[in-house]
């Protein structure tokens, strides 16, 4: 007779962070409509997402009730934050919440940045790691995805590299959870990622929240998240150019001219879900 494995639960998990975190570009299952949470209203124009991080809640609380518990999540990443935003106003805030985990990603906006310090953001995420450490919760972290055949974004690459290993020595240190997106082979295949090739699509949130779950030590029978996709075929010649040169007018463009009116896209936005409820299906 066999037993079911016995993994770790949570009951108070809470997600920090920027973009990434709050979910673009995973759609909802009923696209156009607000955020089933509690976050507030949107300004016209913009819209919600689901994310790796609500598919991990999802999972965590049937890992949970599996043991007779529940686990409750909340949400308080805001696109285009940079780390400074996250690791003071975010952190202070999830402490408030009294969680016992806490997944916290940050750096990649500022990493964009050429004049970007690397030391100096390592030592701002290991501070909150800490402080979030002393406060009760464990902590869940991820490196940056190699950029190395990006478009534009490969130049980010040596500084991406070098906040990765800094990752690890923090998690070392204060004995956090790894997301390790920096060897996901399949993370390098356009298919995976939105048109803008900044942001997760579906399938890139739903491999990355199995690959958390592997993180925190629970089993999953969905281990394709390690798999690349099949027929991987990346545009060459005229195809190429083409594709970046409309990628460069959709998405690159809009981007540095917000930086040059010194804005972000997440202006005026709230958290989409600021208080510790139950969990339950999103996305699409």
């Amino acid at each position: 007779m066999t037993t079911a494995p016995v993994h770790q639960i949570w009951e108070r998990y809470v997600a920090i962070g920027d973009s990434f975190s709050e979910g673009m570009c995973d759609p909802l299952a009923a696209p156009g409509t607000a955020y089933v949470g509690s976050g507030g209203p949107l300004p016209d124009g913009v819209q919600r997402y689901a994310g790796w991080t609500d598919r991990l809640a999802v999972a965590l609380d049937a890992a949970a009730q599996a043991q007779g518990s529940r686990t409750r999540y909340a949400n308080l990443a805001v696109r285009g934050r940079l780390l400074a935003d996250i690791v003071g106003p975010q952190v202070q805030a999830a402490i408030a919440l009294e969680p016992d985990l806490v997944s916290i990603v940050g750096g990649g906006n500022d990493i964009l940045r050429s004049a970007a310090d690397i030391d100096a953001l390592a030592d701002q995420l290991e501070t909150a790691v800490a402080t979030l450490r002393e406060a009760g919760a464990d902590v869940l972290m991820a490196t940056p995805m190699d950029p190395r055949e990006a478009p534009v974004m490969k130049y980010t690459r040596g500084r991406a590299a070098a906040y990765a290993a800094n990752i690890w020595t923090i998690a070392n240190r204060h004995g956090a959870h790894v997301i390790d997106q920096w060897t996901m082979a399949a993370l390098r295949d356009w298919r995976l990622w939105a048109p803008d090739r900044i942001h997760l699509n579906a399938e890139g949130h739903r491999r990355i929240a199995l690959h958390a779950l592997h993180a925190l030590g629970h089993h999953t029978d969905q281990a394709d998240w390690r798999t690349p996709l099949p027929d991987k075929r990346l545009p060459t010649g005229r195809d190429a150019i083409v594709g970046d040169a409309q990628w460069v007018r959709d998405h690159v463009t809009p981007w540095l001219r917000r930086r040059m009116r010194g804005e972000s896209s997440g202006d005026r936005l709230s958290p989409k879900q600021p208080q510790l409820e139950l969990p339950q299906r999103t996305w699409a």
